[in-house]
């Protein structure tokens, strides 16, 4: 009898293998880290090879802790950190570099050379995306341009790319002895390189960055009837369907059922992500927002989103505690910020590889503005708070200009949402209800979601959505003229932080 569905979710700091039961209610997990690179200002990297040595293990652990056989799972699904790419030899399994990571700034001068000529436009029209370092195809160009060996290997169909979840779903199914080279549409729409509209690699957008199609991976529905592949023998658990694969932001989407056109979900993370669905309509931004896959169940059409994608927010708070050493774990970030009842007109905002959605300027760097010999760590610690939660709104302000769609309530989930405080600022400086769900771990449920939807685990999704739950809902405290003045103080020191480095 196959009672649970297994999920992968490969972060962009861990590595977690979780397992639920019919209801949406984890049943155990493990989790481990993995080493963070920096060999150069504005470069981040991670080891390809320690990362699928994690994923192994994690679910190696969880299973025998919960002794559980392969039997036992109906379906596995991955999800993943999207972007981060990863480029290695089919033959031998070696990647050529260490996967150059979603927040690396390194390919600046491409992303800033595509849209001075003009094929930045066309970007736009046919990824949804703009010219930025975020996404995958600059960093398979630099990969390409800079490693010895692998734009010839490219040529010889040695060299493939994968963001992290195609370079999982290959070592998991066998790796050089057989492994699947694919990927889903929610990954694939992050690389600058796919037609939102075919959903296939499109031969123009390839040229810009000179990639081979044949190092693409093949591009699949988010949840499949047919498996990509099954479970091979190096986690010991051979056989599992893996039938599930989401971009972490859609998975967490799809964990919080937000299934319904002009239904919206806030992941708060590393950085914060906020999707708003927007059914089988495809909404081209005109405020600095993303248009993407949302997900994508066996051959039904594809569900399109609006994203806002901010770069820094949960990191922030890892950057006082590590750079600043001002707390010593991320939950004294509440008790200290508690300690005044305001800012004391103190903004931080944490550009510390530009600024994303809905500025887009990877000229901005990091500032703390507003200081007086009266402000404290205490007020830098609120800073940090309402930081996190004025990106949100600005996200929040470019999709209902987009879209039309006022908020209701925001649906969150996310690390940070265990910070109390954080979520009532939220819910004060947006104006709306801020609502948190009993399963916090919306990425990963939403990977099992779409594993067992593809093979009947689930009916469907009105099954899922009756799995969901609230645990916690904020009801905004401040009022109007607090929440004016405090936004117009934070777009002010947004300001201050343009035009700090060249980009040419």
């Amino acid at each position: 009898m196959t009672d649970f569905v297994g999920a992968i979710d490969q972060g962009t700091t861990s590595t977690r293998f979780m397992v639920f039961d019919h209801n949406g209610t984890e049943v155990g997990k493990h989790q481990l880290e993995h080493e963070q690179i920096l060999p150069a200002a504005g470069w981040v990297e991670h080891n390809p090879v320690e990362i699928w040595e994690r994923t192994s293990s994690v679910i190696q652990t969880t299973l025998n802790g919960l002794r559980l056989g392969a039997e036992d799972l109906a379906a596995i699904g991955v999800t993943n950190q999207r972007e981060t790419t990863v480029v290695w030899n089919r033959r031998t399994g070696r990647p050529y570099y260490n996967a150059i990571v979603w927040q690396d700034t390194r390919t600046d001068r491409i992303a800033a050379a595509l849209d001075r000529d003009g094929r930045g436009e066309v970007i736009r029209a046919k990824s949804g995306l703009p010219p930025a370092t975020y996404f995958s195809g600059g960093k398979i160009q630099w990969i390409l341009e800079n490693v010895d060996g692998v734009r010839a290997a490219a040529a010889r169909g040695e060299a493939i790319f994968g963001n992290t979840d195609s370079w999982l779903l290959w070592n998991l199914t066998g790796g050089q002895r057989g492994g699947v080279h694919v990927t889903d549409v929610t990954n694939a729409s992050r690389t600058m390189l796919m037609n939102l509209q075919t959903l296939d690699w499109d031969e123009e957008l390839l040229g810009f960055f000179g990639i081979p199609r044949e190092m693409l991976p093949q591009i699949r529905p988010s949840s499949d009837p047919e498996p990509y592949g099954l479970l091979a023998n190096p986690t010991g658990f051979a056989g599992v369907p893996l039938t599930g694969d989401l971009g972490d932001q859609q998975a967490a989407t799809v964990g919080q059922v937000c299934f319904a056109p002009g239904e919206a979900k806030n992941t708060y993370g590393t950085g914060n992500f906020m999707l708003l669905n927007t059914g089988q309509e495809l909404v081209r931004s005109k405020h600095g927002l993303l248009s993407t896959v949302c997900y994508q169940f066996g051959n039904q059409a594809p569900v399109y989103a609006l994203e806002g994608s901010i770069a820094v927010t949960g990191s922030a708070v890892q950057w006082l505690r590590d750079q600043l050493g001002i707390i010593s774990g991320a939950s004294e970030v509440e008790t200290l910020a508690r300690q005044v009842e305001d800012n004391g007109g103190v903004y931080f905002v944490p550009a510390f590889s530009g600024l994303f959605a809905p500025y887009w300027r990877s000229d901005a760097r990091g500032a703390i503005v507003g200081l007086s010999r009266f402000n404290t760590n205490a007020h830098l610690a609120r800073a940090t708070l309402e930081a996190i939660c004025y990106q949100s709104r600005d996200v929040a302000e470019a999709m209902e200009q987009d879209s039309g769609v006022h908020l209701d309530v925001l649906r969150v989930d996310g690390g940070v949402t265990r910070n109390d405080l954080c979520m009532q600022l939220q819910a004060n400086i947006l104006g709306v209800p801020v609502s948190r769900p009993v399963v916090a771990e919306t990425t990963a449920l939403g990977a099992a979601y779409a594993a067992g939807l593809a093979v009947g685990f689930w009916a469907g999704t009105d099954e899922l959505c009756a799995n969901w739950h609230e645990s916690k809902r904020w009801q905004p405290e401040w009022n109007e003229d607090q929440r004016r003045d405090g936004y117009a103080g934070w777009q002010k020191a947004i300001r201050r932080t343009l035009d700090w480095v060249e980009v040419n």
